[in-house]
């Protein structure tokens, strides 16, 4: 039975490593996995999925999938979206259709929240309505689970007040634990 997934974790837990992990498995079993994102997300560039660690492979917009007829999606054994947190309430309603009635399961990858602690759009409903929701875990520089993305500035500083989208990766965020988001303290003590 096809189920709806939500694996959601914090910046640097390796979710989209994981969602490309995951479509190789597939592949590698002679299955067919459709990678798809919010075409929001194009800091690799338009019709890929790219990961920090160097692994890469096309997909399409979550838009395109939209757009895209039953026939066509039931062609697939599996859906995987990457950033799915930039997914809005009705692309997240369909990722539920294409599970319901179309049989095909389909695995979200996203943030929970943003860098001032609030949910996204897209995770709000994936975390409402998803069969399955599982934490990837990071860690903090203390070595506490990471639960927190913090956004800093060019100075390093943490940055409070935004935005909730604005792309980037290790060049301005990170994560941290509960306890040093809410002290801003994106490192450890200088020495």
């Amino acid at each position: 039975m096809a189920k709806l997934y939500f694996r959601y974790g914090s910046m640097g837990s390796s979710k989209t490593a994981n969602a490309l992990m995951v479509a190789y498995n597939y592949q590698e079993k002679g299955q067919r996995a459709l990678l798809a994102k919010p075409a929001l997300d194009n800091r690799d560039g338009d019709g890929v999925m790219a990961s920090r660690i160097g692994l890469s492979r096309p997909c399409i917009s979550v838009e395109r999938l939209m757009q895209m007829s039953q026939q066509e999606i039931s062609s697939y054994d599996c859906v995987i979206i990457d950033e799915a947190q930039f997914c809005t309430k009705e692309q997240v309603a369909f990722l539920t259709d294409i599970v319901d009635v179309y049989g095909v399961p389909v695995i979200a990858y996203g943030l929970r929240t943003d860098f001032q602690r609030n949910l996204f759009e897209g995770s709000l409903w994936l975390l409402a309505w998803a069969d399955v929701i599982e934490e990837i875990k990071t860690v903090c520089w203390c070595g506490k689970a990471a639960t927190c993305v913090a956004r800093f500035d060019e100075k390093g500083v943490m940055v409070t007040e935004g935005s909730q989208v604005q792309l980037g990766g290790n060049d301005s965020y990170t994560s941290v634990c509960r306890a040093h988001h809410k002290l801003r303290m994106i490192h450890g003590p200088k020495s």
